[in-house]
Formats: structure tokens, C-alpha cells, sequence
């Protein structure tokens, strides 16, 4: 499953950073950074409550879930 940035609409709130910390990190300036596109079946569950939890809509899922 492969995470996509709308990066014109997100404004590094940091929700994304709280609910999956080892997939989304906001650096001092407020970037989102991505510590990789593609997730795996045991973080499938955190990062959709991240991405259910972006309050500019900015995160969205495509693909089947990586084994």
C-alpha cells in the first residue's frame, strides 16, 4: 500500500506524526517528511488512523497492503 501527499494542502499539524511516528515525522519548519511510501501490513492500521485524522485531507492509500 503506498502513502500519497496532497503536498499543496498539507500544513504540517503534526496529526499524521502522533498517530504513526515511525512513517510521518513534521521537521522544525513544518515540512512533512515521509519515512517511506510503502507500508507494511503491521503499520497498516496506524497509518490509516493518521491519514483518517488529517484535518487538510492531505494523506490518502492506494494499492494492496505490502506483506
Amino acid at each position: 500500500m503506498r502513502i500519497n501527499v496532497d503536498w499543496d494542502r498539507c500544513t504540517g499539524m503534526g496529526m499524521c506524526e502522533s498517530l504513526a511516528p515511525d512513517v510521518f515525522e513534521v521537521d522544525d519548519d513544518g515540512s512533512l517528511i515521509l519515512h517511506t511510501e510503502e507500508i507494511s501490513a503491521d503499520q497498516e492500521g496506524e497509518v490509516r488512523e493518521a491519514v483518517a485524522a488529517c484535518p487538510t485531507e492531505a494523506l490518502s492509500l492506494d494499492g494492496p497492503i505490502d506483506a
